[in-house]
């Protein structure tokens, strides 16, 4: 696995004090679309670049068979995928590892803002390049 360079790892700690701010203020409780609003918000109010609800064509071969929307594409390098749920699932590892990839992005969060503790409810997830025929990817809780 090859992990980001510092200034994509500095831009992740500034997302997650960004994360933790709209945490703190909102607690858990509510809808994922309030806290997308209020982390665009936030991100705005720091100089932070985005794109909210990016649309990604899906490829299937040489064919697009539909579109995606992630939720926030930050500086042009880090996807954010926003949940509000009572835990994280493996099929949400497995939706942001689909965005990295459709992105062609190293890195990706994935924020669950219904944990009591936001810390717990943040994943780090890094596209690793092929390793010869196998290719492999992998999920990292935040530290």
């Amino acid at each position: 696995m090859i992990e980001p360079d510092q200034s994509l790892d500095a831009l992740v700690h500034q997302v997650i004090g960004v994360a933790i701010d709209v945490h703190r203020a909102l607690g858990p409780g509510f809808q994922e679309g309030l806290y997308e609003e209020a982390m665009a918000y936030e991100l705005s109010l720091r100089g932070i670049a985005f794109d909210r609800q990016v649309e990604l064509p899906i490829h299937y071969k040489d064919r697009v068979v539909g579109r995606h929307r992630l939720d926030l594409l930050v500086e042009d390098q880090l996807v954010l995928e926003l949940k509000a749920v009572d835990h994280l699932a493996d099929i949400h590892t497995a939706q942001i590892l689909s965005y990295l990839r459709a992105t062609q992005r190293p890195l990706g969060l994935l924020i669950n803002f219904n944990a009591s503790l936001l810390k717990r409810g943040i994943k780090r997830v890094v596209l690793s390049p092929p390793l010869g025929d196998l290719g492999a990817l992998a999920a990292h809780p935040s530290t």
